[in-house]
């Protein structure tokens, strides 16, 4: 089971708490796009093993959008950000460096 930390409130929960949003940090596409453009971020979703950087709601607390780093296979979180930034915070980058980068040296 996932254990996430809701970046706005604080509250630590079990993923149930929680709802999935898909895949973080998509280029979005609308009226006046190509229809391949379109198409692609409608439809075209990476499901990787290992890192993957996803959208997540704080269902039962306080209802905001935000982003989580984890791995698909091991269910390891490195960690949870607010939705509105570009790209994941540094810290949790180093957390993933240094994880892949031990799990590598095994």
């Amino acid at each position: 089971m996932l254990i996430l930390t809701c970046p706005y409130c604080g509250v630590a929960g079990e993923e149930t708490e929680f709802h999935a949003g898909g895949e973080a940090h998509l280029k979005r596409f609308g009226p006046g796009s190509s229809d391949d453009d379109f198409d692609a971020y409608m439809f075209a979703r990476k499901n990787p093993k290992g890192v993957h950087f996803e959208r997540w709601r704080h269902v039962f607390g306080c209802g905001k959008w935000f982003h989580a780093a984890r791995d698909t296979a091991t269910l390891q979180v490195f960690g949870t950000y607010p939705a509105q930034v570009s790209g994941p915070p540094q810290d949790i980058l180093d957390r993933i460096a240094a994880a892949t980068s031990a799990h590598a040296a095994k």
